[in-house]
């Protein structure tokens, strides 16, 4: 393995050039992201404009799922960017719950970029942190955007609050979010425990609040944050949102259609996330039809749609693979700029042919 400046190339025919293969940690993830909270959404926001131009190419996600561990399932999210990152890649990201009665992550990932012109994969990093930057961005960004047109939140609740509801609140503290009121919420008290902890070592301002009861949290925030391993609905009544709060349903499965039905509601991509028994796949079938969507964070970023003030209005994320392509290539080219790179010599031995 060897440490280099700048990726060195081997010549392959006429201009293309066969890449390096370097593999990069989670520390060098950790340390080229850490701080960077505002740059990096600024690059989500980019690249959803990118991909709602059509400038991307993003299939479907593959779940890989298994009967003998009917919790857990890896997820294959192959993706292409253009605009100014110009990379194609794939995120592998796994899912186990019963990892965390075990102390560690539920989550693992990692991430292969492909070079644009060849193909040929030139990285591979370690991607759980990745994930849940650009989950934690998307979901600041859309905290942004939504509540423009109405009293920006003051007071927020996080639902669930693992890692991913850590990083949120980093990325909303970091792009300038301040809250006179938090609240908190999980069914493992050592979760929330944890959650408090983190809040007082990053010097939170505003008063904390647990609450036993999910009704209190939602009741109590204007701006309600899902963040659970929920694998079906368990939010249905319509009063406890009966005071138009912004909900980012970042895990997607919390909320019982008829919320969705009496709220306005965006997604990422709308393909995407009516699949999956999502809530708002449900609502789908639930009712036929898809006229419960208002749009796309895209659409209103973009003017094409407004957010009304007097409803509930629901963020629902699927999560999209050119995000993690966005972010990853943006780590890649920070730890090349740091002469941190680590390439695997000869990762690419047979490069002729005939040999």
């Amino acid at each position: 393995m060897t440490a280099v400046d700048s990726p060195q190339s081997a010549s392959l025919s006429g201009s293309l050039m066969v890449p390096p293969f370097s593999v990069i940690s989670g520390a060098q993830v950790q340390r080229a992201l850490r701080g960077r909270e505002r740059e990096i959404t600024e690059l989500v926001e980019q690249t959803y404009r990118v991909h709602g131009t059509g400038d991307s190419v993003n299939p479907p996600s593959y779940f890989l799922r298994f009967a003998d561990r009917p919790t857990s399932r890896i997820i294959a999210l192959p993706a292409s960017i253009g605009g100014q990152t110009r990379v194609d890649g794939l995120k592998w990201i796994s899912s186990f719950p019963t990892n965390v009665a075990a102390g560690i992550p539920r989550a693992s990932a990692v991430l292969i970029l492909n070079d644009h012109d060849t193909g040929y994969p030139f990285a591979c990093l370690e991607s759980s942190i990745i994930s849940a930057a650009r989950t934690a961005a998307s979901a600041a960004l859309a905290a942004d955007w939504l509540s423009r047109g109405r009293q920006r939140p003051r007071r927020i609740g996080f639902f669930g609050v693992g890692l991913i509801a850590r990083y949120i609140h980093t990325f909303l503290a970091g792009t300038g979010w301040t809250f006179d009121e938090i609240g908190v919420h999980d069914l493992s008290a050592d979760s929330a425990d944890g959650f408090l902890g983190y809040l007082e070592s990053s010097g939170t301002a505003g008063r904390v609040t647990v609450y036993e009861r999910p009704e209190q949290l939602i009741r109590s925030s204007d701006l309600v944050v899902f963040a659970t391993i929920a694998g079906e609905p368990h939010v249905s009544d319509l009063s406890w949102f009966e005071h138009n709060p912004v909900v980012l349903h970042v895990s997607l499965r919390d909320l019982a259609p008829e919320i969705l039905l009496a709220s306005t509601n965006l997604v990422d991509d709308v393909e995407h996330c009516l699949k999956a028994s999502t809530s708002p796949h449900l609502a789908e079938q639930l009712t036929g039809g898809r006229d419960f969507l208002a749009g796309t964070l895209d659409d209103v970023m973009s003017g094409r749609v407004t957010v009304p003030a007097d409803r509930p209005v629901v963020f629902s994320p699927f999560g999209l693979g050119v995000l993690d392509l966005a972010v990853g290539k943006y780590v890649y080219d920070e730890v090349t700029r740091s002469g941190e790179l680590n390439v695997i010599d000869d990762f690419f031995h047979e490069l002729r042919r005939h040999g």
